[in-house]
């Protein structure tokens, strides 16, 4: 993998940034890795699933636009790697969807503070756990 890559605005370069890893009773399942624009510093970020190869459907690097956020959703009741999903947050948006780890079933999910409040789900920001390991068995403050 590349630790540099180009961008069309003006010789901006997305770079590596970091990584989260997600951990469940100890064991890692997974990570989100994380990159940056050099000249916006806006963060770029795609999942990695122990076990899962296949291609996603965003060719290229996962963007967003200036009002959403990362954040990983935590399935309060399964285990394993499909108990966690690289979502998007608007933050002005008081509830959202996203699709589950299948890529086919909507979930819905009302969102406070930049926050899933649900009894199915919780999440955490990427923007605040950068080159940490999460351990997701259990829902963090």
């Amino acid at each position: 993998m590349q630790s540099s890559a180009s961008s069309s605005n003006n010789g901006d370069k997305i770079v590596y940034f970091g990584v989260i890893n997600i951990n469940e009773n100890g064991k890692n399942i997974g990570a989100v890795d994380i990159w940056r624009s050099v000249i916006t510093k806006k963060i770029l970020c795609e999942e990695k699933r122990l076990g899962v190869l296949n291609i996603s459907e965003d060719i290229g690097m996962p963007r967003i636009n200036d009002k959403e956020i990362w954040a990983v959703a935590v399935n309060k009741h399964r285990k394993g790697k499909d108990r966690w999903k690289l979502i998007k947050l608007n933050e002005e948006e008081k509830k959202i969807e996203f699709l589950d780890t299948d890529d086919e079933t909507k979930i819905s999910v009302k969102i406070e503070n930049s926050r899933i409040v649900d009894p199915e789900w919780w999440s955490f920001l990427v923007s605040k756990n950068i080159n940490k390991s999460i351990e997701i068995s259990e829902e963090i403050a």
